[in-house]
């Protein structure tokens, strides 16, 4: 009798013990859930302008905090001067046939605190038949960093393709007080450029807003005066 009673006694502390195991362990599952749930990140990219080139220049009056060498690319919405990279772009396009130039129609630039200055990398190739290159345009390749990049198309007609890799960084000024002038000019244009601005954010939840104008949140540097620009010879890019 004792035995049995013994016996059951220790089923019955051994199914509690399991028990207890059972629901301390779903607690502890539950609450590991409950926190991964608020670990996890999104990185969104929010694009902030999206803007069609008129025309590259450089400006008429020395911009602040720019240098007096500066490229801008002139777009309908902004103007966006170039820091670093211009002087490397026009001496690129101003060497070479530019026929036998094609560039990236996507000029993506990144801003990261959308404080009003930009980076980024602009993209070209050089296309020509073999027998067209002459050593000194070999020569100005190595120079300027061309790698070759010949395509299966290149390669069964005889051509020879250098594809260029300029790093940019600027700041984004109000529109340029010529811009109709420009318009004019260049209206003619068949192959539009497009520049766009972006930045990302990092959050635990993404709440998508409707009717929210993202490009109305683009920071501008501060410029009291409208600028002119005189433009330069990379119009033939169209």
């Amino acid at each position: 009798m004792a035995k049995t009673f013994l016996k059951n006694l220790n089923k019955i502390a051994l199914t509690t013990a399991l028990t207890s195991s059972l629901l301390v362990t779903g607690c502890a599952t539950s609450e590991l859930l409950s926190s991964n749930s608020h670990v996890s990140t999104n990185t969104v990219e929010q694009t902030l302008v999206e803007d069609q080139v008129v025309a590259f220049g450089k400006p008429t009056t020395k911009l602040p905090n720019m240098p007096a060498n500066s490229v801008v690319i002139v777009g309908e919405k902004n103007s966006y001067v170039l820091s670093e990279g211009g002087l490397d772009l026009v001496n690129l396009l101003s060497t070479l046939d530019a026929k036998s130039i094609s560039v990236d129609k996507a000029l993506k630039f990144y801003s990261p605190k959308n404080d009003g200055y930009f980076s980024g990398t602009m993209k070209l190739s050089y296309a020509k038949l073999k027998d067209e290159f002459k050593r000194s345009d070999l020569q100005f390749f190595l120079q300027e960093d061309g790698k070759e990049c010949s395509t299966a198309s290149d390669k069964r007609i005889g051509a020879q393709r250098f594809c260029f890799s300029i790093p940019i960084k600027g700041g984004v000024f109000p529109q340029v007080s010529n811009l109709r002038l420009l318009q004019s000019k260049f209206q003619t244009l068949t192959k539009p450029y497009s520049v766009s601005i972006y930045t990302t954010s990092t959050s635990q939840k993404v709440v998508k807003k409707e009717g929210t104008n993202a490009a109305q949140k683009l920071v501008l540097l501060p410029f009291a005066l409208a600028f002119d620009v005189i433009t330069l010879p990379l119009q033939i890019l169209d």
